[in-house]
């Protein structure tokens, strides 16, 4: 999946993740009219309501951009319903050519955490037959239990050739709580980076590792620190735009291939109708404010990586 990843990333020139992550305050006021009207003001007609916001954003920056990555918790608040409208989008972006990073931050240890790999990246067998539950092509994962919350989701990424994103730095203000906290020395980000580079040379990619790593856009120069810890994984960064991150600073992010990095956008394009740079759209034409929203995060960022 790696390989996918990277040969979108090569035909779209848009190392970006459009990340659907849908707050029902995101959604305009016509959108939700129209599913309440079907549904109700029920979770059924908050989960429709998101749905087809998520859908007329894809419709509207698919041919631009590799991946999206749909957050989980943002579904879940909306219970069945939330998560059915979750699985749908999932197959809806896969249908669109999109590669889907599923944004769900488990971590737990033995059977625990095959049964969440199972069930996003994974087969459940049910008697003689076989289901894949969520099916995205990479997940998030939280490593702070350690190599037996890791593990299990590394068996089955290699028997799916899936992916997988490993928390390191995040972009959150309170990560270095823990994060920067000095071991022998270092701080435990770079020895959970350590640890990604070692996992990921057991499950190689043409020219990158299955197993990636998430850093956040708001730390820069940890990001430069791990880009040399990791040279072959993957780096997701979250936290530009609406988190303060811009262009000029995710370059030491990349390698000088101008590949190992993929840069996310949730609200920034989602709700881009809501800013004053893309006001002009309105809320009826939110899709088209996003489609332009990501049009200017590639030219950022492009930008950025020509002149650096």
């Amino acid at each position: 999946m790696i390989n996918k990843l990277i040969e979108k990333i090569k035909a779209t020139n848009a190392p970006i993740v459009v990340g659907l992550d849908p707050m029902l305050s995101y959604v305009p006021e016509h959108v939700q009219k129209k599913a309440f009207a079907e549904y109700g003001e029920t979770l059924e007609g908050a989960a429709e309501a998101i749905w087809q916001f998520n859908k007329a954003i894809v419709d509207a920056t698919c041919d631009l951009i590799p991946a999206v990555k749909p957050q989980v918790a943002m579904y879940e608040q909306f219970g069945v319903p939330g998560m059915a409208a979750y699985e749908k989008t999932v197959s809806y972006c896969q249908e669109k050519g999109l590669v889907v990073i599923g944004d769900i931050k488990r971590g737990d240890i033995g059977s625990t955490s095959e049964a969440y790999a199972v069930g996003h990246l994974g087969h459940v067998q049910v008697g003689s037959r076989s289901y894949a539950g969520f099916h995205e092509d990479f997940a998030t994962v939280n490593p702070y239990l350690g190599s037996d919350g890791v593990k299990p989701f590394i068996k089955v990424c290699k028997e799916e050739k899936k992916g997988l994103f490993i928390l390191v730095k995040t972009s959150n203000p309170s990560s270095g709580e823990f994060q920067d906290r000095l071991i022998d020395g270092r701080p435990l980000y770079e020895w959970v980076g350590e640890q990604v580079a070692a996992w990921g040379e057991e499950h190689m990619g043409d020219s990158y590792s299955y197993i990636g790593a998430v850093v956040g856009a708001t730390y820069p120069k940890m990001g430069k620190v791990l880009r040399s810890i990791m040279p072959k994984s993957y780096i997701l960064v979250p936290g530009y735009g609406a988190q303060g991150g811009q262009g000029k600073d995710l370059v030491h992010f990349f390698n000088e291939d101008g590949l190992g990095a993929i840069v996310n956008s949730s609200r920034g394009i989602i709700a881009a109708y809501k800013q004053e740079k893309y006001a002009s759209f309105g809320a009826e034409n939110f899709a088209d404010a996003s489609r332009q929203a990501v049009v200017d995060m590639v030219t950022d960022i492009r930008t950025a990586l020509e002149n650096a």
